[in-house]
């Protein structure tokens, strides 16, 4: 396809947001802002964003779509924020990083029920593979030192799960409109499902007590992780397929990797230095492979 370069660029941009917000959201988290409060203004602030966008588009949707919409805005968004920062404010971003890689095997198993999608022998033996090393990696944070948590790790995973439902459900919406009236919609749904779970904790939250850090980590979070990463993976999803998006999810972990590792060394964060272990790159490397299998082209169906 012409000009997919763009596209690859584009959700490689998307996804070094998405790695590098693991550990710089989890960094005001919950000494300066709460999760429900973090959670409060990104959704707040991407979809005034959003539908300063919408405003352009004279898109009109038909009122027997509301209902998904709205399914769609308590999944894709206000249940998988809430879990996402209640989970990253308990637990290692290099955890999170890597759970949120089972995304693409949820996705399919879904499909699979939902939209009546064949498994390939390849896809099972790769849900399997890759749901060995996101369980060893929830087990073995209440058995480790450094910022690692059963619970936050298990609230990722539901994330998880909530984020990859969504976007079966999304699907034959994003065949009838526009990406982004999509967006906006299930964001203002998102919004009042969210509103009363952070409304108190904004309410209670000390902004007197933000430094300049807080304010920029706030702002990366709205404009980048949130706004500019959505509309990212919008321009890919118009030239390349849904699982070559989904590949690119890969690089997270990498990421938060790389990050954590530089960030314990050059502030020499002992805390965070804990937080890079075998068993994880196990883990990692199991839930990669798991998803290359489930990637790989079908050759043989299963009955």
């Amino acid at each position: 396809m012409k000009n997919t370069y763009k596209a690859h660029l584009a959700l490689l941009g998307a996804n070094l947001i998405y790695g590098a917000n693991h550990i710089i959201a989890k960094g005001v988290m919950p000494s300066k802002i709460g999760p429900s409060a973090f959670v409060f203004l990104r959704i707040l602030g991407a979809s005034l964003l959003f539908w300063t966008i919408k405003s352009f588009i004279k898109e009109k949707v038909d009122k027997k779509d509301f209902p998904l919409l709205i399914l769609c805005g308590l999944l894709g968004v206000a249940t998988n924020q809430l879990l996402f920062f209640h989970g990253l404010s308990l637990t290692s971003p290099i955890d999170a990083s890597i759970i949120i890689t089972a995304v693409p095997v949820m996705v399919l198993i879904f499909s699979a029920f939902l939209l009546k999608e064949k498994i390939t022998q390849n896809k099972l033996i790769g849900i399997i593979i890759g749901a060995i090393g996101a369980v060893l990696l929830i087990w073995y944070g209440n058995k480790t030192e450094g910022t690692s948590s059963v619970l936050g790790n298990t609230y990722v995973l539901i994330n998880a799960g909530s984020y990859a439902l969504y976007m079966v459900l999304v699907k034959p919406l994003m065949k009838k409109y526009n990406p982004v009236t999509i967006i906006s919609w299930a964001f203002l749904f998102g919004f009042i499902f969210m509103f009363p779970f952070g409304i108190q904790d904004v309410l209670t939250t000390n902004f007197e007590a933000f430094t300049l850090n807080t304010y920029l980590t706030v702002a990366f979070v709205i404009l980048g992780t949130t706004f500019l990463a959505y509309l990212l993976n919008i321009y890919a999803l118009s030239k390349v397929s849904p699982s070559i998006s989904g590949s690119y999810i890969y690089l997270q972990p990498v990421i938060s990797f790389i990050m954590v590792g530089f960030y314990a060394l050059v502030f020499s964060n002992q805390k965070y230095s804990q937080d890079i272990n075998l068993i994880k790159i196990i883990s990692c490397l199991l839930v990669v492979a798991g998803v290359y299998m489930i990637s790989k082209s079908p050759k043989k169906k299963l009955v």
